[in-house]
């Protein structure tokens, strides 16, 4: 926008507004979600910033209620990033000063539990990692879907090295072929589709590929369930695995990474004069911090990511 000879823009929302949802089967089953919606909209409310007039805002607490009103009005299960286009579709279908709604939602790990081997029809538990999603609709019918994962907590406790790197009077680090590797993976992978009516009409369709991105992460990762996977480095393993969800996800056109190195120090109480204990590659410790900083993105040649 421009106001009095300068560039302005703006953008107003509600943050962190938290649903439950529960969707009951007629066989007793039910399903169970649980969300922190934040919404963004880029609209044409200039006089509010410039005069004082606010005729062209959508209160922040009208937005709030628009999530449980759009809850209530979902019948049937569906994934955060359907929700997340609903919403984006009300807000630059409703008003007509609204251009652009950016949507992001973060899903707790909510999981059913199981009882003597079978899962149970109206229990859960908290699991670990969360699923994301941020959405941009606008009101010309563009769409940009971008799903994500956080706190994918994963270790092995072998077949992991590295070796080959610069050394300088400053390296202290050796090198080696056998070492703990964990980390805790933070990944964001951009959907293909550009348009509203381009988006499969297949229920939990997002929900579908979002297990699929993260068995592909986990099992590039880990290797087979025999012998695993040998990783010479954070970086190549994390390449391998942004790889293997482009190279076996056709939707997915782009997908970032970042992948901290979290250490396992090896515990040697052993000395020269008080040989304690030695180490054998079975005692660490764990540590938060520092850790190594790794992220790369990997890209089809024709996504815009």
């Amino acid at each position: 926008m421009a106001a009095d000879g300068v560039k302005f823009e703006q953008r107003h929302g509600k943050s962190r507004v938290r649903v439950g949802r529960v969707w009951r089967e007629p066989s007793g089953r039910h399903h169970f979600v649980e969300w922190n919606v934040s919404i963004s909209l880029l609209s044409d409310c200039l006089p509010a910033y410039t005069r004082a007039d606010n005729s062209d805002i959508v209160a922040t607490d009208t937005m709030k209620n628009t999530v449980y009103v759009k809850a209530k009005e979902c019948r049937q299960q569906l994934s955060v990033e359907d929700f997340a286009i609903l919403l984006g579709k009300h807000f630059t279908s409703f008003y007509p000063q609204v251009s652009a709604a950016i949507i992001n939602i973060i899903e707790k790990p909510w999981e059913r539990i199981n009882i003597d081997g079978q899962p149970h029809d109206h229990g859960f538990k908290l699991g670990s990692e969360k699923h994301t999603t941020e959405v941009v609709v606008k009101k010309s019918g563009g769409l940009q879907v971008i799903s994500g994962i956080e706190g994918l907590a994963v270790l092995k406790t072998t077949q992991s090295g590295f070796e080959g790197f610069v050394r300088d009077k400053y390296t202290i680090l050796p090198e080696t072929r056998e070492r703990m590797f964990a980390t805790e993976v933070t990944a964001s992978w951009k959907y293909s589709y550009e348009t509203l009516a381009s988006i499969p009409a297949k229920q939990l369709y997002f929900m579908e590929k979002y297990m699929d991105v993260k068995k592909i992460l986990i099992e590039t990762f880990f290797g087979p369930s025999k012998g695993g996977v040998y990783s010479p480095s954070v970086q190549s393993t994390l390449y391998d695995m942004a790889n293997a969800v482009i190279a076996r996800v056709p939707d997915v056109s782009s997908i970032q990474l970042k992948m901290p190195n979290i250490h396992f120090l090896p515990v040697n109480l052993s000395s020269k004069d008080n040989p304690i204990v030695k180490f054998e590659d079975d005692v660490f410790l764990p540590t938060d911090e520092p850790h190594g900083s790794i992220q790369a993105s990997l890209s089809r040649l024709h996504s815009k990511m």
